[in-house]
């Protein structure tokens, strides 16, 4: 997926942590996941309902079958247990995002986990990948899809498995320490886990967490232009002015020439900006910077030489379908790729961070604006789909989060880099940083990450007199 379904903040870098330097066993040292073995729960639909069975009295005295069951729905998860220092062993829990899950990275939490002696479980979250209540996404079934209902997602799967462990080591009533964990979106769900839910985990480490939600979110755009630098900002806001011309005199030979030709006009401005975005905040300055630059110095066609990093770099390396950012496709109701679809219905009815054009000095094209955003979200989504963000703000406090917390800042680092490491794409087995533009600030605010973890986890719990665990109020964020 592209940036536009990771819509992220370049400003809350909740960077962390550095540990030993021991890495998985040498049978997957060298895999992208630690497992992808599949594991099912069957999960509540609408943890807000005063009921949870769906059943049609009617349709039963009729001599029918019943309605289905829609109140519950079969949410895929994943567990690594090669570390665990069973049975009392901490679970570091993974929140996977708004992405399908595969499986457990074998990123830097790998390293985490073994350090700590720690279980890896990653639930998938609702809607996504294979953890959808419905066949067909339309408006109507989407009024599940929430941060608020994934919480008690995570609520759910955080007693279930705690149980099932219970069970498998024959004791019951024990409480294994929980260390929550999650990069941008899911970043700030584990923020908010940890302020909703304080006594079910011990902290909460929130890697770029997108804690606040923002409706005009043009830092975004100013924080590309800063990234890029004088002389790459120029290129890139000169290459958008130059498609912008050509879109007036021969929109679909410019955008043929990126591969684009379904697209409308603005849409594929937004894809031109966001394929320019990406490069920065995901650790790929040189990608868009050394040719744009050297052909702006050398005479070149802009226009031609970004084309060429749009169809490499971004969409056949970054492996962004040009379709994400075709509205017509957003609105089908059984996509090949769902999460485009599904991200943008949490971005229209809940957290916006509609990333637009700043009024002067702009990198991406001045058409990306509010009414751009909103007239997607209604064209997609039909009347009524609103981001109410000073609500959602309320409900979780934006930047003012009420936990006790630990910012890290990390100097020239990229979205989600303590976890990842550089680049980010392909993926970087533990999270290597070495190649990062400065892999020293990566593994400084790294080695941050083990003092937190360790002295929140030795707080979490502590022998009582019946051998169970209690829960510490010590405990925060970082």
């Amino acid at each position: 997926m592209g940036s536009r379904a990771r819509l992220v903040s370049l400003l809350f870098a909740f960077l962390l942590a550095r540990v030993a330097e021991a890495g998985p066993p040498a049978a997957a040292a060298g895999s992208r996941y630690l497992t992808k073995d599949e594991r099912w729960m069957s999960q509540r639909l609408d943890h807000f309902s005063p009921t949870d069975v769906f059943y049609s009295s009617a349709v039963a005295h009729a001599g029918g079958h019943g309605s289905q069951d829609h109140r519950r729905f079969k949410q895929r998860y994943f567990e690594f247990l090669d570390y665990h220092r069973a049975p009392g062993g901490p679970i570091f829990l993974r929140i996977c995002g708004e992405s399908a899950c595969g499986g457990i990275p074998n990123d830097y939490l790998a390293v985490l986990a073994k350090k700590f002696g720690a279980a890896v479980v990653t639930p998938e979250h609702r809607y996504y990948g294979k953890s959808s209540p419905f066949k067909r996404l339309t408006t109507e079934n989407l009024r599940f899809l929430s941060s608020k209902q994934a919480l008690f997602d995570l609520a759910v799967f955080r007693e279930y498995y705690q149980e099932s462990l219970n069970a498998r080591y024959n004791r019951t009533g024990f409480d294994n320490p929980w260390f929550v964990i999650g990069v941008s979106y899911s970043g700030a769900l584990s923020a908010w886990f940890r302020l909703k839910f304080p006594h079910l985990t011990c902290g909460s480490l929130a890697s770029s967490g997108v804690v606040r939600a923002v409706y005009n979110y043009t830092d975004f755009d100013r924080q590309v232009g800063e990234s890029a630098g004088p002389d790459c900002k120029a290129a890139l806001q000169e290459t958008t002015r130059l498609v912008e011309q050509q879109l007036l005199s021969d929109s679909r030979s410019v955008k043929t020439l990126f591969g684009a030709q379904t697209l409308k006009n603005d849409d594929f401005l937004y894809l031109l900006a966001d394929a320019a975005a990406e490069a920065f905040q995901y650790g790929h300055p040189d990608a868009v910077c050394t040719p744009l630059v050297n052909a702006k110095k050398n005479g070149k066609n802009l226009v031609e030489t970004f084309a060429q990093i749009v169809k490499v770099f971004y969409v056949k390396e970054m492996e962004t379908p040009v379709s994400s950012y075709d509205q017509e496709y957003l609105k089908k109701t059984t996509p090949d790729d769902s999460s485009s679809r599904l991200w943008w219905f949490q971005v229209c009815s809940e957290v916006a961070y509609f990333q637009v054009a700043p009024k002067t000095d702009s990198v991406r094209s001045a058409r990306i604006n509010t009414k751009y955003h909103l007239d997607l979200c209604r064209n997609v989504f039909g009347e009524g789909v609103y981001p109410d963000v000073s609500m959602t703000n309320l409900y979780y406090g934006g930047t003012r989060i009420a936990v006790p917390s630990y910012l890290m800042k990390c100097s020239n680092c990229g979205h989600g880099t303590d976890l990842r490491g550089c680049p980010q794409s392909p993926f970087r087995i533990q999270g290597d940083s070495s190649n990062c533009s400065s892999p020293a600030a990566v593994n400084t605010v790294r080695q941050q990450i083990a003092k937190y973890i360790d002295l929140w986890l030795s707080q979490c719990q502590k022998p009582s007199a019946s051998g169970y665990g209690s829960h510490s109020p010590l405990p925060g964020n970082f």
